[in-house]
């Protein structure tokens, strides 16, 4: 009966260890097709938008957003 929750518990963390590596693949894959926004972009964005971007205002910006992701 042991046997059963060894291969059970062995199963589960074989899963787990390439559910994390698929998992981690897919996300590198997605960050380099979609990078994050960056301040080339952020002018583009405030042109369209019809506004007149100063470095000032884009490091706020940036600041601004990386303070939200963490």
């Amino acid at each position: 009966m042991w046997i059963y929750t060894l291969v059970g518990l062995v199963a589960l963390l074989a899963g787990i260890a390439i559910g994390f590596f698929i998992a981690r693949r897919y996300m590198m894959n997605y960050l380099k097709k979609n990078p994050p926004i960056n301040e080339q972009m952020l002018r583009m964005m405030m042109a369209q938008m019809g506004m007149k971007p100063s470095q000032k205002k884009i490091n706020q910006m940036m600041q601004a957003m990386n303070k939200q992701t963490k």
